[in-house]
């Protein structure tokens, strides 16, 4: 005759596997946080850029309309990274002078490095006549 004995703990392989399962799923975690850690840091510096070139282009509508033209500069972020911020600005003529130019084209573009060179592009018309010219 067997006699059965109720268990009321667990066993030695039964806790290494879970420990082993647990052990997994943390570096798991560890690689998506990681991860989320440099995404994040680089939607900072994508906004950053962004804000960088919207402050030129801003700077550019209001200013007088004979001395908007090409010109680059170096910008240091908040986060430590130097933003490199060019503009290129163009005449579009109109077919019927005078006057010619009416109306510019500007683009701008800034670019940086976090261990990837990214860079982002702003492109915006701009008329001589809504300045008041």
């Amino acid at each position: 005759m067997r006699v059965y004995v109720k268990s009321k703990g667990f066993t030695l392989i039964e806790v290494l596997i879970s420990v082993v399962i647990l052990s997994v799923s943390f570096l798991a975690m560890a690689g998506l946080m990681a991860n989320t850690t440099i995404n994040n840091s680089s939607g900072g510096h994508l906004t950053e850029a962004a804000t960088f070139a919207q402050d030129k282009m801003e700077e550019l509508r209001v200013s007088d309309w004979n001395i908007i033209i090409d010109g680059n500069d170096t910008i240091p972020g908040a986060t430590g990274i130097n933003y490199n911020r060019n503009w290129d600005v163009s005449n579009i003529l109109n077919p019927n002078p005078p006057p010619n130019d009416l109306q510019k084209t500007i683009t701008i573009t800034v670019s940086w490095n976090d261990g990837i060179n990214r860079s982002i592009r702003l492109l915006s018309v701009i008329d001589n006549q809504d300045k008041g010219d």
